[in-house]
């Protein structure tokens, strides 16, 4: 098993944006990016919110009101800046449903788990920051009320912790892959997403490559 680190904890600046993001806001990749929704179907439930990171340690919310933010989908869109995602499956599918944009190149800190600790089926946002971080997260606001007009303070610090630690991640379980030679492997599979998107979001959401 790999040693512990010590990663670097965040206190969050965190920007509510209501709508879109504000004008003149502009990043330069890698860009850590997650979603809150009403539920897990992307057909059924609504976006509610965007949050993301530079890395810098300040988290842009977007609350996704009732009309397309088309800033935040040139942002997502921008083929220069990869995504960090975790779960990057639903991510993407709520993403691409919503603003019609695909946030591709991407990374799923997810994927990248899997291939590289296979000593445990352990593989939640949670847990990674506790093993490669040694930082714990709260997820006590994970099944709020996303949709509400006004945000709480506490879910906004939940929706940033979601994204400030995307990049400490993904450096350690890069050298994982890298040491376990998956790496190009884990490339394969993040380039896969976007079609395995498609597929659900066509209705195909069970294994579809099973035998069945």
């Amino acid at each position: 098993m790999m040693a512990k680190h010590t990663g670097k904890k965040i206190t969050p600046k965190i920007k509510l944006h209501r709508g879109d993001l504000p004008a003149g806001a502009s990043f330069t990749g890698p860009l850590a990016v997650d979603t809150e929704a009403m539920g897990l179907n992307p057909h059924r439930d609504r976006l509610c919110l965007v949050q993301m990171s530079a890395g810098d340690g300040v988290c842009h919310l977007v609350q996704m009101i009732d009309k397309p933010a088309p800033r935040l989908a040139s942002v997502l869109a921008d083929k220069k800046i990869e995504k960090i995602f975790h779960f990057a499956r639903f991510d993407a599918a709520i993403l691409y449903h919503t603003l019609g944009v695909m946030p591709v190149p991407l990374y799923c800190t997810r994927i990248a788990s899997r291939l590289a600790r296979t000593y445990t089926d352990r593989h939640g946002l949670r847990d990674l920051c506790r093993e490669l971080l040694d930082i714990d997260i709260s997820k006590q606001e994970q099944s709020s009320d996303w949709g509400a007009d006004t945000l709480s303070q506490a879910q906004q610090a939940y929706a940033a912790g979601d994204v400030l630690y995307l990049h400490q991640l993904r450096a350690i379980l890069d050298d994982m892959l890298k040491r376990e030679g998956r790496d190009k492997l884990a490339a394969q599979c993040f380039a896969f997403i976007p079609t395995r998107v498609t597929l659900d979001l066509l209705g195909w959401d069970d294994d579809f490559f099973a035998h069945s």
